[in-house]
């Protein structure tokens, strides 16, 4: 069963499979809970669905759910946690691409170009200095594939990384990995503060008022995870009272925006609408990355990606099957 679309679009290449499995496309919610019986294999293509976790009890014969996008939050309940069904994420997909966006994200705010292309607007000619990137220092909240992805991108253009993670240990591309029982008393040193971590229990508000109030006034957010790991609120306040110099925003607590969201309209706010991810080809991508799962499993070899259910991320490239 393939759930929904993205972009519009189903899977390319989805007529190749259809000699393996029989494939069932539904969007509705209604659609789920007729097909949901009898699948065996549920292809999450829009991965924000919530459908699949609205029906799972509905779920007697499921043995596998691949989830077409990093995150799983959308998929994981306590019921399909406590269940033998395995669950894979489209990890290593997205990696350089969010790494390339985080990327132009600093030098957006170092080479001050939102305010370039706003006097560009008003046929403005007003000469600055801008800052350097090379001695900044990143603090990057996720020392997963995407997080080392990042580290090894800004470093080359000279910025200090540290890496934060559920424990400390030490990483080839971000030295010395930070616990985040850490992050605390390691916010007040960064220049910029990177989100890259997947929406659990743990991580849902990591950064409130607290944390924010701990950053430079100079220093920006950058948030590629999921909007929930900030407290919205507390960040507009810090934004509007300055007290931190600037956020980019790719996900957001409501989607898409709503257009009453003060951060539509701050200087020092970039707002993203959740593509920090997409490149041409990223469909293509995700499919391609699917049916090789899908041969796995018909040929009863061990699937990638599998998502540990308990932490809500896949920790490694390859886990048996259940």
């Amino acid at each position: 069963m393939v759930i929904g679309d993205l972009d519009g679009r189903l899977p390319p290449g989805l007529d190749t499979i259809t000699d393996r499995v029989s494939v069932h496309k539904v969007d509705k919610s209604s659609e789920v809970a007729r097909v949901l019986p009898d699948a065996e294999i549920v292809l999450l293509w829009d991965f924000s669905s919530g459908s699949l976790r609205q029906h799972f009890h509905l779920a007697r014969r499921l043995r596998w759910v691949h989830v077409a996008g990093a995150g799983v939050d959308a998929v994981m309940s306590s019921e399909i946690a406590a269940s033998d069904v395995v669950v894979t994420n489209a990890r290593g997909v997205f990696n350089q691409s969010i790494a390339e966006t985080v990327v132009a994200m600093m030098l957006l705010f170092a080479k001050d170009i939102i305010k370039t292309i706003a006097l560009q607007s008003r046929l403005t000619w007003l000469h600055r200095d801008t800052e350097m990137l090379a001695g900044q220092t990143a603090l990057i909240v996720g020392a997963g594939e995407i997080g080392r992805a990042i580290g090894r991108s800004v470093g080359v253009l000279g910025v200090e990384v540290t890496g934060v993670a559920t424990s400390e240990r030490h990483d080839e591309d971000l030295g010395l990995v930070r616990s985040v029982s850490d992050l605390d008393t390691l916010l007040p040193a960064a220049d910029f503060v990177v989100l890259v971590l997947p929406l659990t229990d743990l991580t849902r508000g990591l950064i409130g008022a607290e944390q924010l109030n701990l950053m430079k006034n100079t220093a920006r957010l950058i948030n590629v995870g999921r909007g929930q790991l900030v407290d919205e609120g507390a960040l507009i306040a810090a934004l509007q009272s300055k007290s931190i110099g600037g956020a980019a925003l790719d996900v957001f607590h409501t989607e898409p925006l709503p257009p009453d969201n003060p951060l539509w309209t701050m200087p020092n706010v970039m707002v993203s609408p959740h593509m920090a991810a997409d490149f041409h080809g990223w469909l293509d991508a995700l499919a391609d990355q699917f049916y090789e799962n899908l041969g796995r499993w018909l040929r009863g070899r061990p699937l990638l990606n599998v998502v540990d259910k308990e932490l809500g991320y896949a920790p490694g490239t390859a886990t048996p099957t259940a």
